[in-house]
């Protein structure tokens, strides 16, 4: 539980660092991120393999030895590196609430990821609480004209990093670093274009910039680790609750130190996805008496 809340916490003041560093387009801060996390991740996990973590390194070779690790770390650094892109878009084009919008969102698709595919059961209080936060969502896009294609893509990407993380057998640092290699040589080729084309953010960029950038990999890798680790302890349908933190810390990060504007009917559809919130909640903490939610512990 502290993992998650710690997580989201990072991630819900996440706007701040990266409008920072808005020098830089999005794609060249997606793959700062990537190659930084990777930098970072090399030289610490053999650290902590060397004294002794995860069975020491042989352990660790042996199960990378394995296709279907690959394959599955694989698909889940795809959703990723498409989640990052579209947060950071969002970020530097001044639309921090479809950013937080898009986090709200993401616990719908984990619920429905964990009825559909893993069987975890919900009771009509919670699929109400479901319709209600759709219901927000609706209002929103009404009002907006259109979908907010961003939000939609934040929330479907994480939602299925969730689940491929939920079924993975590495250790949380393992997997992350699987992740980051394999989106490492692309991100690596576009940082070293822009360099030979003189439209790096290190080039163009202050030193306060220059040091954030290398810092990108260190403030990556802390809440996705310690994400990764609650991921697969805790129901899919606990981590979708957990994932308001986030959003909220973004919404307000939006409306108050961005002053992005926030009209009646965007409000008002906030205002129903906070009330579907409360509901699933309300809901959840009734497991016994309701007979839902089984644990994914205990199944896996």
């Amino acid at each position: 539980m502290v993992c998650a809340v710690g997580a989201h916490t990072l991630w819900g003041l996440f706007p701040i660092y990266w409008r920072l560093v808005d020098v830089a387009n999005s794609t060249e801060l997606v793959c700062h991120r990537i190659v930084w996390s990777f930098v970072s991740l090399a030289i610490l996990l053999p650290i902590l393999m060397n004294r002794g973590w995860w069975g020491g390194g042989k352990s660790v070779v042996a199960e990378l030895s394995k296709p279907r690790v690959w394959f599955t770390y694989g698909a889940a650094a795809s959703m990723i590196a498409i989640n990052w892109f579209a947060f950071i878009w969002a970020v530097n084009h001044d639309r921090v609430l479809d950013a937080s919008l898009g986090y709200y969102i993401n616990p719908l698709v984990n619920v429905l990821l964990g009825v559909v595919v893993l069987g975890e059961r919900l009771d009509r209080w919670q699929w109400f609480a479901v319709a209600v936060a759709a219901f927000g969502v609706s209002i929103m896009a009404i009002g907006a004209g259109g979908l907010p294609w961003v939000s939609i893509l934040m929330a479907g990407s994480f939602g299925v990093y969730g689940l491929v993380k939920k079924r993975g057998q590495l250790p949380p640092l393992i997997g992350l670093w699987i992740e980051v290699s394999v989106l490492f040589i692309p991100a690596a080729i576009y940082l070293g274009w822009q360099v030979r084309e003189g439209t790096s953010a290190f080039q163009l960029g202050s030193l306060r910039v220059t040091l954030m950038l290398l810092f990108a990999g260190v403030i990556t890798i802390t809440p996705l680790a310690l994400f990764a680790t609650a991921v697969r302890r805790l129901d899919l349908s606990l981590i979708g609750i957990l994932q308001y933190v986030g959003p909220t810390l973004q919404f307000l990060v939006g409306a108050v130190l961005y002053n992005e504007t926030l009209d009646r009917t965007r409000m008002g559809g906030f205002v129903f996805v906070w009330l579907a919130l409360i509901l699933f909640i309300a809901a959840t903490h009734r497991p016994r008496r309701l007979g839902t939610l089984p644990s994914q512990s205990a199944r896996s």
